[in-house]
C-alpha cells in the first residue's frame, strides 16, 4: 500500500487498540527547509502534552516486510514510554520573564524556509536567516526547543529586535562556542589519536550543546585568533545547521572545489531538514567580519 493508504490504516488500528478514551490522530509538521513529516498523535483526555511518532520511517520499516500489528505495538510502545512521566504545565510560556532566560538563536536557509518566515520573527545574515528559539530544560523530554512565532512575540510584547538583544546575551553563556580541529573532534568523539598531518587542515565551529551550532559565527571570539595563527583570511564551509568547518583561504584551491564539497556532503552526507547552505563564506581578517563569497 502507499504512504497515504498505510497512515489511514495505522490511525484506525492504533485507536482500536487503544479505545474510546483515546483520540488518535494525523498531523503534518513542516521541519526546517520545508520538509514535512507525517506524525501520529494519540492523546487522552488528561493528556496535556503528547509526543508526535513520525510515521515517514515506520513506513519504511513496513515495506520492508514488518507486520503492520508489530509497527502498532511498537507505536503504543513509543507513546507509553514517553508520556509516563511527562505531567508538563506550559502556562509559564505566557510570561516572558519566565523563558527569556533559555531564548536562543540558530541560522537556517532563507530561500528554502520562505514558508516558516511568514510566521517567525528573524533577520536576514546573507542567503540565512536568523531565527529564534526556547531551549526546553524539562528533563523527560530531553533535548527539546518551540521555535517562537509571531504570535508569542506579540503575547510576550516583544520586538523582533528585543528578541535579538535577548538571545545575543543568552548564547555566549548558554551556547558557548567550541572550535576544534578535526583531529581533535575525531579523537573527542572516538577516544582515538592520530598522528598523521592533515593534507588541508580543518577545523569544526559548533557550540558546546552541538545543537545549530552553526549560529556560533554570529558570536565567535575565536575566528579570529584562528585566522591570525593561520595568517590568512577563514574559508567557511556551512556543514549543516549544526556546525561549520573552517580552513585557510590560501588560494592553493579554486572556490569552485570547495563548493563542489559543499554540494556533495549537502546531497549525501546531511539530512534534508539539517541542510544549512550551498554557499561559501569567509572571514575577512583586516575586517573581522564574515562575507558571502560570489563564485
Amino acid at each position: 500500500m502507499d504512504f497515504n493508504v498505510f497512515t489511514e490504516n495505522i490511525v484506525d488500528l492504533v485507536q482500536k487498540r487503544m479505545g474510546n478514551a483515546y483520540e488518535t490522530r494525523l498531523t503534518t509538521i513542516t521541519k526546517n527547509n520545508d520538509v514535512e513529516l507525517t506524525g501520529i498523535i494519540v492523546m487522552a483526555e488528561a493528556d496535556n502534552i503528547s509526543p508526535t511518532i513520525y510515521l515517514n520511517g515506520i513506513y519504511e520499516d513496513y515495506l520492508a516486510g514488518t507486520a503492520m500489528e508489530a509497527l502498532v505495538d511498537r507505536i503504543i510502545s513509543i507513546y507509553e514510554n514517553q508520556i509516563r512521566d511527562v505531567d508538563l504545565d506550559m502556562g509559564f510560556f505566557r510570561d516572558f520573564e519566565k523563558v527569556k532566560n533559555r531564548i536562543f538563536y540558530k541560522l537556517i536557509s532563507f530561500e528554502q524556509n520562505r514558508r516558516l518566515l511568514e510566521d517567525v520573527p528573524y533577520f536576514r545574515w546573507h542567503d540565512l536567516a536568523i531565527v529564534f528559539y526556547y531551549s526546553m530544560e524539562a528533563e523527560q523530554l530531553g533535548k527539546a526547543s518551540i521555535t517562537i512565532h509571531c504570535h508569542h512575540m506579540t503575547m510576550w510584547g516583544q520586538s523582533v529586535d528585543s528578541l535579538y538583544r535577548t538571545a545575543q546575551n543568552n548564547m555566549k553563556e548558554g551556547m558557548p562556542e567550541l572550535l576544534l580541529s578535526m583531529k581533535e573532534l575525531f579523537c573527542q568523539i572516538t577516544g582515538v589519536t592520530i598522528q598523521t598531518e592533515e593534507e588541508i587542515p580543518m577545523y569544526v565551529l559548533t557550540n558546546q550543546e552541538k545543537i545549530y551550532g552553526a549560529a556560533a559565527l554570529l558570536y565567535s571570539e575565536q575566528l579570529k585568533g584562528l585566522a591570525d595563527k593561520m595568517g590568512c583570511d577563514l574559508l567557511i564551509l556551512p556543514s549543516s545547521v549544526h556546525e561549520v568547518l573552517l580552513l585557510a583561504d590560501d588560494h592553493m584551491k579554486g572556490y569552485d572545489f570547495y563548493v563542489k564539497m559543499v554540494d556533495e556532503v549537502n546531497r549525501t552526507q546531511v539530512e534534508p531538514d539539517e541542510v544549512l547552505s550551498y554557499k561559501l563564506y569567509r572571514y575577512n581578517r583586516m575586517k573581522a567580519e564574515i562575507e558571502e563569497i560570489f563564485s
